[in-house]
């Protein structure tokens, strides 16, 4: 997978750019940039289960969302280069920190990297499951390359229409992308799997983050999922949006409780067992962890 980066497909912007000479829209080069690596305790409750997940967040991103809570790191303004040596030892250590598992946070960009550094890792004693914590921009065949690899897929389903996608995220075909490479990583997953304190061990949990003045179409996703999964995958629905500087209305403010709410019950109607919510209140920059290359 390393000579991808000489003609970048690993999402579907498809920069074909040689990132040994020039950055893509993900603003990286083909060499590894993280911004943090620490225990994390606010994913959803398999993952920080009690001791935390052991997040590894890289810079740059492949989708550039107008309203990205990790603004600093995925315009890739803050990072520190590392190798894949010393990604995987990075792995390591957050496993003697007794991290439930290795969360790798934006790793479209680099996924021949990861792949490297977690066999890597697992030669050197890494036990614990690994995370692909997405935005889900992947390719299909760039998440193929990590069957066997990666054990939990935390994707996002941001949108489910064109129109959306393009306005937020400058990609009208996300809503069809993200849904093949979910359906790439159900495959690789299967069934959630969690052990006896319910911490997941292998699986897939989609993301569904309710944006203000969006919930007809949060609906939508939330119905396509359930009835295409059904409970093979958790569904996390998520409050905690946080506007950042410069939004423009609706974005510009939290999502209220009526929403919330309403996009709660919608999902009780359909008969959603395997899902987590979150308490009204999450929307703060104080769950948005400081990137100043901690762990790195």
């Amino acid at each position: 997978m390393q000579n991808i980066y000489s003609e970048c497909t690993l999402c579907h912007r498809r920069c074909r750019v040689d990132r040994s000479v020039k950055v893509g829209f993900c603003s990286m080069p083909d060499r590894i940039y993280l911004s943090r690596a620490a225990l994390h305790h606010w994913e959803e409750p398999p993952i920080s289960g009690t001791r935390g997940s052991g997040t590894i967040f890289f810079s740059g991103s492949s989708l550039g969302c107008v309203f990205c809570q990790n603004r600093e790191i995925s315009c890739g303004r803050i990072g520190k280069e590392v190798s894949v040596m010393r990604l995987a030892e990075i792995m390591l250590e957050l496993q003697n920190q007794g991290a439930h598992n290795i969360n790798f946070v934006t790793p479209t960009h680099y996924a021949p990297s990861v792949r490297e550094a977690i066999l890597l890792a697992k030669d050197m004693g890494l036990s614990v499951p690994t995370v692909y914590n997405t935005g889900s921009y992947d390719t299909v065949e760039a998440l193929r390359a990590l069957d066997g690899v990666i054990d939990i897929y935390l994707p996002d389903l941001k949108y489910y229409l064109p129109k959306t996608a393009e306005e937020l995220s400058g990609a009208p075909d996300y809503p069809t992308v993200a849904r093949l490479a979910i359906a790439e990583m159900v495959r690789q997953t299967g069934a959630p799997v969690l052990d006896g304190e319910g911490i997941m061990k292998r699986g897939t949990i989609v993301r569904l983050l309710l944006l203000p003045g969006r919930v007809a179409e949060a609906k939508l996703s939330l119905k396509y999922l359930y009835e295409t999964y059904g409970d093979n995958i958790y569904v996390s629905l998520m409050s905690q949006y946080t506007p950042m500087p410069g939004m423009k209305s609706p974005l510009d403010r939290a999502v209220t409780r009526s929403e919330y709410r309403d996009l709660l019950e919608y999902a009780e109607r359909l008969g959603v067992k395997n899902g987590f919510t979150q308490q009204h209140g999450t929307a703060s920059e104080s769950f948005i962890p400081p990137f100043d290359l901690t762990g790195v």
